[in-house]
């Protein structure tokens, strides 16, 4: 029996190691073809070395809308819609009262409404989330169906919602970006739009924006950023704002775009303009000037300065001090003619060529009844409405060198020059810039100052009509544009605050010096590092580049020598 027992164990040991053998033996191949006939490694580090398949997009009827860097903002998302046959439901009321166990947000009267009649197609809900989605299955309710939809999503919300506009319920256009270039967006759904705005920068504008409206308690600003070079705007600011996701609960104001629709007196940030194009005409020289000693009565008109200095002065002092009094007899020398001439050129008579829908065009005075009062009152930035938009742009053509290009919304590829219409000489350019300077560091824009960027610039402080015409005393536009640096500008900046109030800091006053040129500072001080700028010392390649005395002389090239006669006197 022992004997039985022990052969019955020794055939079982055989077979498992047999087992065991076969086991063994097929991983031993294993071994082998993985590490000497055909090696894992090498398929595994020639798979790494593949890029990596890009990421598989949703088909969507809509293309999507970047910012210069890629950060999105407007994409549409593919969802359910729930849509019904009102002549398949049998009791509209039942079936309201059973969906609405799902969707609880939905009007139950308005959905018995539009599950009546004898339509056969009406939409209950636009969007539905996987979940709802098979709640609603399992209600079994016969006439509802699904259907595959997409929704536009605005990811930055507020941020820049008066450029990308929105779109109604089908996904077509209404407003800004998405209006504009509605054909665009539908036509090339897979190339994505690309913009010239850097979310960066304006979310630091609308910041510094909305910090000078809380300071002075105004109803409203506006705020751009633009290439010098490219006319490309790089943030564009309208406050108040909204959410681009919620369009509908925005109220007027806020849908109200400021900045390229908001047309305002442009107060004494036109006596760039003006002082640009005096010098264009040789009316004046930087060594010139004009007397500001007593106001200029015109018929019941009276000019006067705003705490003005009783004197002649020279062309800089005119900017830096923003005298009314010289920028009138300045306007007035070049004459009616060729100063409606010159704003037509730079482009303030007419619509800025933008690719959004909302431009407004500006308000000037009829060709026939334009006379020499106008041209005086426009000299110094009265008399004549334009937005925002319009004097930043003016700003960064007479500081790029003098060339017109018309302010763009979309990137524009690197080193590739824009094409632009010359309004004012590269001599008068360079004049300018250095005198913008000087306003920021002697004159009424010192606030605008930012160590090391060489700020220039020109306050505006213009006071509003009232319905009926007329001035209103205690209700103002403060405005501040200006570029940096002005050795070699590269970015113009405009700030603007709407009815600014006096506070005790400003000691009561509520002037663009108190209210626009801190702003536009605070703008500088946060972008200029963003954008890749660092703080410069003053060398003196740097200041030759941009120095001029208050009384326009001793810059070689610019002025004669100092025992030459004042001109235009």
């Amino acid at each position: 029996m022992r004997r039985a027992i022990l052969e019955r164990s020794r055939g079982r040991l055989v077979i498992a190691a047999l087992g065991f053998s076969g086991i063994f033996g097929v991983v031993a191949i294993k071994l082998a073809l993985a590490t000497v006939l055909n090696p894992i490694e090498a398929r595994r580090a020639v798979a790494l070395s593949r890029p990596p398949a890009p990421a598989a997009e949703a088909p969507v009827a809509r293309a999507t809308v970047v910012d210069r860097n890629g950060e999105i903002l407007a994409v549409s998302l593919p969802l359910t819609a729930l849509y019904a046959n009102p002549r398949q439901i049998a009791n509209a009321a039942e079936a309201a009262d059973r969906l609405r166990t799902v969707l609880p947000n939905l009007d139950r009267e308005r959905l018995i409404q539009r599950m009546s009649g004898d339509r056969q197609f009406a939409y209950i809900a636009r969007a539905l989330t996987p979940r709802e989605m098979s709640q609603v299955n399992a209600l079994g309710i016969p006439g509802l169906y699904f259907e595959e939809a997409e929704r536009r999503y605005f990811p930055q919300g507020r941020t820049a919602a008066h450029i990308i506009g929105g779109v109604d319920v089908d996904g077509h256009g209404i407003a800004g970006v998405e209006r504009f270039h509605d054909a665009r967006l539908r036509d090339q759904a897979n190339e994505r739009l690309r913009l010239s705005l850097d979310i960066r920068v304006q979310l630091a504008l609308r910041d510094a924006v909305q910090r000078g409206i809380t300071e002075f308690n105004g109803i409203g600003g506006a705020g751009v950023v633009m290439d010098v070079q490219t006319g490309e705007v790089l943030a564009m600011v309208s406050l108040p704002d909204y959410d681009a996701n919620d369009v509908g609960a925005a109220t007027t104001d806020q849908r109200f775009n400021r900045v390229t629709v908001g047309v305002y007196e442009p107060g004494s940030t036109f006596k760039l303009l003006t002082a640009s194009m005096a010098l264009d005409y040789g009316t004046v020289h930087p060594w010139g000037g004009y007397d500001a000693s007593r106001p200029i009565r015109v018929g019941r008109f009276t000019i006067n300065d705003y705490r003005g200095k009783g004197r002649w002065l020279a062309l800089p002092e005119i900017l830096a001090y923003s005298s009314n009094l010289a920028s009138a007899h300045m306007a007035a020398a070049v004459g009616v003619s060729r100063h409606r001439e010159f704003m037509q050129r730079m482009g303030m008579t007419s619509r800025l060529r933008i690719e959004i829908p909302e431009t407004a065009l500006p308000l000037v005075p009829p060709q026939r009844s334009w006379r020499e009062l106008n041209t005086m009152t426009i000299g110094f930035g009265h008399g004549m409405s334009v937005t925002p938009l319009h004097v930043a742009t003016a700003g960064a053509t007479i500081v790029n060198g003098g060339i017109l290009r018309q302010p763009t919304i979309l990137a524009q590829e690197p080193g590739v020059p824009r094409e632009g219409v010359r309004v004012i000489s590269e001599r008068t350019s360079d004049i300018m810039r250095r005198m913008m300077r000087l306003v920021v560091t002697d004159g009424s824009g010192r606030s605008a100052e930012v160590p090391g960027y060489f700020v220039g610039g020109k306050t505006g402080t213009a006071q509003k009509t009232g319905p009926r015409g007329g001035y209103l005393a205690d209700r103002r536009i403060a405005a501040f544009v200006g570029a940096f640096p002005m050795y070699a500008p590269r970015y113009a900046v405009y700030v603007m605050v709407d009815e600014p109030k006096p506070n005790a800091r400003s000691h009561g006053f509520a002037t663009a010096g108190w209210v626009a040129a801190p702003a536009a500072g605070m703008v500088i001080s946060r972008i200029a590092p963003i954008l890749g700028m660092l703080p410069e010392p003053a060398t003196p390649e740097i200041t030759r580049a941009i120095a001029m005395p208050m009384n326009g002389r001793g810059i070689p090239g610019l002025a004669p020598a100092p025992s030459a006669a004042p001109a235009a006197r």
